[in-house]
């Protein structure tokens, strides 16, 4: 029996990196997978053909798997996310707050554009779909469990990425909050913080041997992680293994967070703050043309 046999989970971000290896490893758990994506439809399609393969090859049949399209920043997309995955299934068991974006510029040349969609995607999006899931649950009469996807910078500070740790360390404080305000509906509310994960976003340092060394050097365990790995974390939460299990912070890094040293961005060597200057811009695939003043990533470095 697999450990999420029958279960409903919805999978926000799920077209690439942490987000694909979660609804896979979710599918290969028994899970009917619902993947969640903005604007990456061809990733988000090869993600579901991997979880239905996995599923046909567990059960020698499909697990129910379905894409979703929307922004998770918007309240009526969120809406309609949720509407369609509960007219296709009656209910939903798991929500895995996955989908994040960030913006690397020093704090006093951000602009609020920038900043704004960063919060919008990683914090009130994950409280839009927290929200519904939580609607939810309660009607049915409870129980229900979510996992949000912060980062180690819910605890550590990442210079450049203001927006982007504060976005972590909000999602890490409301994934607390609503563990403690619905524990006693049966809601088991978690969040998995990833190190340094060789996803496609982090491909500038994973496919240079000097970058790579750089950013190894600094991980006790002297490696990246893998997305499998952060997968494991989130499918061992939502199990009933972690039963007696909310509110918590799983750090999956390495020991990146005992010693970690941010005051200059690791990639970049010695030449640090000029790689900042002026700013790049690497957006998702399929995204409108970004400001040349900024540079936003759709998914996560760390």
């Amino acid at each position: 029996m697999r450990r999420l046999e029958g279960k409903n989970v919805l999978v926000t971000g799920g077209s690439t990196g942490i987000g694909r290896a979660t609804a896979i490893r979710f599918a290969d758990e028994g899970a009917n997978v619902a993947i969640n994506y903005y604007t990456s439809e061809t990733e988000a399609e090869i993600t579901l053909e991997e979880a239905r393969t996995t599923c046909n090859i567990i059960r020698g049949k499909g697990c129910g798997e379905m894409l979703v399209q929307g922004d998770v920043a918007s309240e009526e997309d969120v809406r309609r996310i949720f509407h369609e995955i509960l007219g296709a299934w009656g209910r939903l068991d798991i929500l895995i707050n996955n989908a994040g974006i960030q913006a690397a510029s020093p704090a006093h040349e951000t602009d609020m554009e920038a900043y704004d969609r960063v919060l919008a995607v990683n914090l009130r999006g994950a409280f839009l779909c927290a929200r519904e899931a939580v609607r939810h649950f309660l009607d049915r009469g409870g129980g229900g469990i979510i996992i949000n996807n912060t980062s180690v910078h819910e605890a550590i500070p990442k210079p450049y990425y203001a927006p982007y740790a504060a976005s972590k360390a909000g999602l890490g404080a409301l994934g607390r909050t609503l563990a403690l305000e619905y524990a006693g509906q049966g809601i088991r509310v978690n969040t998995v913080a990833p190190g340094a994960i060789a996803t496609p976003i982090n491909r500038e340092w994973l496919e240079d041997p000097e970058k790579r060394a750089e950013v190894e050097k600094h991980i006790p365990m002297g490696r990246a992680g893998e997305p499998e790995e952060v997968a494991a974390i989130f499918v061992f939460l939502a199990s009933d293994e972690a039963a007696y299990i909310t509110g918590q912070t799983l750090y999956v890094d390495g020991g990146l967070t005992l010693c970690a040293d941010f005051r200059t961005p690791w990639s970049s060597g010695a030449e640090g703050q000029k790689r900042f200057s002026p700013q790049t811009v690497a957006a998702e695939p399929g995204s409108p043309p970004q400001d040349p003043g900024r540079r936003i990533h759709s998914n996560k470095l760390i």
